[in-house]
């Protein structure tokens, strides 16, 4: 067996089918092109707090009508919410924003099970995007903090990469505070006894987030560290 051929012998770059292909270079462009939409957008919008987790709770439930609750008191204490623009947590918090006349954020993604963004956000604030890592730099470059309610990977996924750039200086730090002590207390629980107890992060580690039950709490939490603070967007490359 030998291993696929990438370029041929005029050393041009080949793709799977064996064809001469330029596609990966130009999509280099594509990649830019959203980068510079998404910069250009989210710097006329201003300060936001981004709401997230799970796509699969049902307005009625309990984290769903609590992400609503917090993104009314994020709007009134005038900031805007950014939210991944989808179903779930996402459109809860799009949907307190909304009912208090706040900036509504949505930065959509293109996925096959999923069709646009939800209802609750403003028109105007649509952004949409095809690459993954793309939208989560806007996510991280202009929220100027994190409420993360219960979700799956993709809420995982957000939440660590966040805690990993604060925790190597390549962000200032920001709060980022996790809502539901009995969904979050198992991975708490597991941060303590085994990454800090092993030495893989430090105890000052587990500063660097804030649990609660309480909304109110938690969008006090966010405002009280920008008292003595600027808002400006997280880093500047």
């Amino acid at each position: 067996m030998t291993a696929p051929k990438y370029f041929n012998e005029q050393n041009k770059p080949v793709d799977k089918f064996g064809t001469d292909s330029n596609r990966d270079l130009w999509s280099i462009f594509k990649v830019m092109g959203e980068f510079v939409d998404g910069y250009d957008s989210l710097l006329r919008i201003g300060p936001c707090i981004s709401i997230f987790g799970s796509a699969r709770l049902e307005p009625g439930s309990k984290y769903y009508e609590m992400a609503v609750d917090a993104a009314q008191a994020i709007a009134e204490n005038g900031f805007g919410v950014i939210t991944g623009g989808g179903p779930g947590i996402m459109e809860a918090g799009n949907k307190g924003a909304h009912i208090q006349g706040g900036k509504s954020v949505g930065l959509g993604i293109e996925l096959p099970k999923e069709q646009g963004v939800n209802e609750y956000v403003t028109p105007e604030y649509v952004i949409n995007f095809k690459y993954f890592f793309v939208r989560k730099v806007m996510f991280v470059k202009y929220a100027q903090g994190f409420i993360v309610f219960p979700g799956g990977f993709g809420t995982l996924d957000e939440l660590f990469e966040t805690l990993t750039l604060i925790q190597t200086e390549k962000i200032e730090r920001i709060p980022i505070v996790m809502v539901g002590k009995e969904y979050w207390g198992g991975l708490i629980t597991w941060l303590k006894e085994k990454l800090v107890a092993d030495g893989y992060i430090s105890e000052s580690d587990m500063e660097l987030f804030y649990l609660t039950d309480d909304t109110n709490d938690a969008v006090k939490y966010v405002c009280d560290f920008y008292k003595n603070r600027r808002l400006e967007p997280n880093f500047s490359y």
